[in-house]
């Protein structure tokens, strides 16, 4: 079961790319996200979200038991789960999914308050929550930028 858990989270190895392994990973989830949007479906969008944060929590822990490790860098379904949250239901084109992907990016790398505090959280949940709460901020700054600048998202 741990084999299916690292193949999971890292994303089908994904996670493995020897530079910048997190960009490779966020790239991913802009690829589901793109499929995701391709159906239509608001509805199938947040099953996404909702099943990325519970096979993440499952399957980063068991790749920490793998790599023996606390957030192992080969773990990047918290950024796929970081990038779906950041435009989650936000109606962006290929310019705003860039602009998406640039601030989910800044803010999972500087980790603001608290999501550097959710890392101490015990497993996977410590790995899934500090993206999500990088998320969050990314999609209200997403949000914000459709009111202030809507034309540079289409």
């Amino acid at each position: 079961m741990d084999r299916l858990g690292v193949f999971l989270a890292t994303c089908a190895y994904v996670g493995y790319v020897p530079i910048a392994p997190g960009t490779f990973g966020s790239a991913a989830g802009l690829v589901l996200l793109w499929l995701l949007r391709m159906t239509g479906s608001a509805s199938a969008e947040g099953a996404a979200i909702l099943a990325v944060l519970v096979v993440g929590v499952w399957s980063a822990s068991a790749a920490e038991r793998h790599f023996r490790g606390v957030d192992p860098g080969q773990v990047v379904i918290d950024e796929v789960f970081g990038m779906l949250v950041t435009l989650a239901f936000v109606p962006v084109g290929v310019g705003g999914a860039i602009i998406g992907f640039l601030v989910f990016r800044i803010l999972d790398i500087v980790k603001p308050w608290p999501a550097r505090r959710l890392e101490a959280l015990h497993g996977g949940w410590g790995i899934m929550a500090d993206d999500g709460m990088a998320a969050l901020y990314g999609n209200l700054i997403m949000r914000a930028l459709m009111v202030v600048a809507p034309g540079w998202l289409a």
